[in-house]
């Protein structure tokens, strides 16, 4: 019993059906990039993402451009500014790490970022959920990420003050 129910968003965009089949297409996409396959004897599972992250730069890439790809459509179809910003990160932090040879692969193999963002799109739509413009997120990213950076020059100038 599969009734289909429109959702529209705060801002009059269209939202999926409200249903476990309009979402399908997602959760198989997002399987395949991050738990389609498992490592035989455990119960391990990964996808595409960290078998093509063996792939220096080019693999991450393609995995990052992919999972914008998901997340815009996911925009396009009514999710809020403040799910969009928190799979932005997800995928971004995926991107980072799994960027790092060995290390990022491992990575990718346990943390799922796509996985991830279909589960903020569930709590979403139907749990209500992440709800907002999200703009205290991004402020807050945008000041660590400040910070960080003036660390790091911060760093290197003391330590090119020690070498030199």
């Amino acid at each position: 019993m599969n009734e289909k129910m429109e959702i529209y968003g705060p801002d009059g965009r269209r939202m999926f059906y409200k249903g476990e089949r309009d979402l399908k297409w997602i959760e198989r996409y997002s399987r395949f990039m991050d738990s389609r396959f498992t490592v035989p004897g455990t119960k391990i599972r990964f996808g595409v993402d960290p078998i093509l992250s063996l792939f220096p730069v080019f693999g991450d890439l393609l995995t990052y451009m992919l999972s914008g790809f998901l997340i815009y459509t996911m925009y396009q179809h009514g999710a809020s500014r403040n799910v969009v910003i928190k799979m932005v990160l997800n995928s971004t932090l995926d991107a980072i790490i799994g960027a790092i040879p060995l290390v990022g692969t491992v990575f990718d193999v346990f943390y799922r970022s796509n996985d991830r963002n279909v589960r903020l799109l569930k709590e979403h739509y139907f749990e209500g959920k992440h709800q907002g413009s999200g703009s205290g997120l991004l402020f807050t990213v945008i000041i660590c990420a400040i910070v960080l950076v003036g660390a790091a020059f911060y760093g290197i100038y003391k330590l090119l003050e020690v070498i030199f």
